[in-house]
């Protein structure tokens, strides 16, 4: 975690620099705020799907929802465009629950974190560090960081849901 509070510090730094016009002595990849967004490309991978996500809704999802994940999408792969390199896939990004052939027309598909993609996750928030498995997504009310990990993302279902509830008495 300390990590992830150093690249806070440096852009907390780079802020400061940036107000007396001064050139900022960072290294690393640093989100900025106010950083111009470079165009990440429409012809890539991640690209053609959040042009495929601009162009509807998808079913089940509230509107305001998809709405903001367009923004939070468009905004995390012009920062962070190096996420495929780290190994994330579209569905570690975009990835949405299935709908079951019976679901109920209150059935949201975001409701389960284990099978939603970050740029769902964010509403709004910035991402300050990526990694292989982890992001950090900042909280711009408290600076407070909450992890997102791509892995071993818990299940929150019933007792019984996973096989894990069962080994308790077994070790």
């Amino acid at each position: 975690m300390g990590k992830y509070l150093d690249i806070l510090a440096r852009a907390e730094a780079y802020d400061k620099n940036d107000r007396n016009d001064k050139s900022p002595s960072l290294s690393g990849p640093v989100v900025h705020e106010s950083a111009p967004l470079i165009p990440f490309g429409r012809l890539s991978r991640f690209g053609r799907i959040l042009s495929a996500l601009e162009a509807r809704c998808p079913d089940l999802v509230p509107i305001d929802r998809w709405q903001l994940a367009v923004q939070d999408g468009r905004r995390f792969l012009a920062q962070w465009g190096q996420a495929e390199a780290l190994g994330w896939t579209a569905k570690d990004l975009f990835g949405l629950l299935t709908v079951p052939g019976h679901a109920k027309p209150s059935f949201n598909r975001l409701s389960r974190y284990d099978e939603t993609g970050l740029v769902w996750l964010l509403d709004g928030r910035r991402v300050v560090a990526l990694t292989e498995g982890t992001a950090a997504i900042q909280n711009p009310a408290t600076a407070s960081i909450t992890m997102y990990r791509r892995f071993d993302k818990p299940a929150l279902g019933q007792l019984g849901d996973s096989l894990e509830d069962f080994t308790g008495g077994l070790r």
